[in-house]
């Protein structure tokens, strides 16, 4: 995809300030929402796009837009979900840090299509340059009259915050969010009911994730048929694709839903590092399931790659040459897991830690085949059976590599341990 989206600024001196994203046509989308169309049709605009939700679920946005409530009275909010901590994973940060203004025209935008007044950006606690930035976007916004009260001489007023999380990873599920954002533990709630309905402080809430809501400003600037001429049926716009691992040149690639993993990876990532072979991918983060190098040859979006059994995800590719053990892979995952677990889920709490004290037995010589089933009984028990969807996040790791590489598995048994630590060329 020759024309930058999304990334089109990145690289420019200065692209975090206002006077930088103004000169190169930065919230002309904003002034043409606010004097051209209704808020309903921007969400139709939205609709007919066919944005898809870029955090990981791929829920269609302008749905999810839909249904919040319009007759209940009172106020109501949006969230953007900026708390990027799934392993993998740094595509909004690069928005966050280097085009500010663009995650802001976007939520102004949102907001005025579903009559919102107060937005919220929940923002991973790390990311100290990108919240300082966006702070001084805000700061900027406000004083040029894109924010704040009677935004761009109109009706609407909009009050945008930054909030800083903690270093917490259950945070960037959606009602841990808010429960931070009330102040309280961020632990995930029971849904329903859902943010849509009941959400921050009791509200009707809207969450959306960074990146979705960065494409919100092309979308009503060049048409929603314009959006939905990039990628493929039912996949529509550009992606941000963050690669890392075993690459030449890890890093942000911004191209079309729909290209392949190989063209992505040997066309512009450089290839696999060193020369070595392609094992496994983790395509769209560390709670997606690994695909092998036999299908490399598999669309990047969120139908194809739910046809051979993975996802889509967050497009967080993680990347595994030849000389990876898979074992070692699905114990660090698991661990990092464990460690982010709230702990309110007794299945979440006490099974992860059952599953790294097994994956370690297995890694370090002292397990056996019974072990490897007992394994993916444990993840059974946890899949499915907790508030929040990182239980299902966290067994991925280990039942995804046991499902494609059992081999591996059991030769770890049959040894007494690693095959992959005296291999000769191991990528450490």
């Amino acid at each position: 995809m020759a024309e930058k989206i999304l990334l089109k600024n990145v690289g420019i001196p200065g692209s975090e300030r206002l006077e930088t994203y103004r000169s190169r046509g930065g919230y002309r989308a904003l002034e043409k929402a606010l004097r051209e169309l209704k808020p309903s049709e921007v969400t139709d605009a939205v609709k007919k796009s066919g944005l898809r939700g870029r955090g990981g679920a791929g829920f269609p946005t302008g749905l999810k837009w839909s249904f919040v409530p319009k007759d209940v009275p009172g106020p109501r909010y949006l969230c953007c979900n900026a708390d990027e901590g799934e392993p993998g994973t740094f595509k909004d940060r690069v928005i966050l840090e280097n085009d500010p203004h663009m995650l802001l025209e976007g939520i102004a935008i949102s907001c005025f299509a579903l009559s919102v007044v107060e937005a919220f950006i929940y923002i991973r606690g790390e990311f100290a340059l990108g919240a300082e930035r966006l702070e001084r976007a805000v700061a900027e916004a406000e004083e040029a009259g894109l924010l704040g009260p009677n935004v761009l001489g109109s009706d609407f007023g909009l009050k945008v915050h930054v909030h800083r999380g903690a270093g917490s990873y259950i945070c960037g599920e959606e009602t841990a969010l808010l429960e931070s954002l009330e102040g309280k533990r961020g632990l995930p709630r029971l849904k329903p009911p859902f943010p849509a309905s009941v959400g921050l402080y009791g509200r009707p809430t809207v969450i959306n994730n960074v990146e979705t809501l960065s494409c919100v400003p092309s979308i009503v600037q060049n048409g929603p048929e314009w959006f939905a001429s990039i990628g493929t049926k039912g996949n529509t716009g550009p992606k941000l694709f963050a690669v890392s691992g075993h690459v030449e040149r890890p890093g942000v690639y911004e191209l079309p839903l729909g290209v392949t993993l190989r063209e992505l990876l040997f066309e512009y990532a450089g290839g696999i590092r060193g020369g070595r072979g392609l094992k496994a991918v983790m395509p769209g983060g560390s709670s997606t399931p690994v695909i092998t190098a036999e299908q490399a040859d598999v669309k990047m979006d969120f139908d194809s790659l739910a046809a051979v059994g993975s996802a889509l995800g967050s497009g967080a590719v993680i990347v595994m040459d030849d000389a990876t053990c898979m074992v070692e892979v699905a114990l660090g995952l698991t661990k990092f897991y464990r460690h982010e677990s709230c702990g309110q889920c007794t299945p979440c709490r006490e099974g992860l830690g059952w599953m790294v004290r097994l994956l370690e037995g297995i890694e370090f010589g002292r397990g056996s085949t019974a072990d490897i089933d007992l394994l993916l009984e444990i993840a059974s028990g946890i899949s499915g059976k907790t508030l929040c969807p990182m239980g299902d996040a966290a067994v991925i790791p280990a039942q995804s590599t046991i499902a494609r590489f059992r081999d591996e598995y059991e030769s770890h048994v049959r040894t007494g341990g690693c095959p992959f630590k005296s291999a000769a060329g191991k990528v450490e």
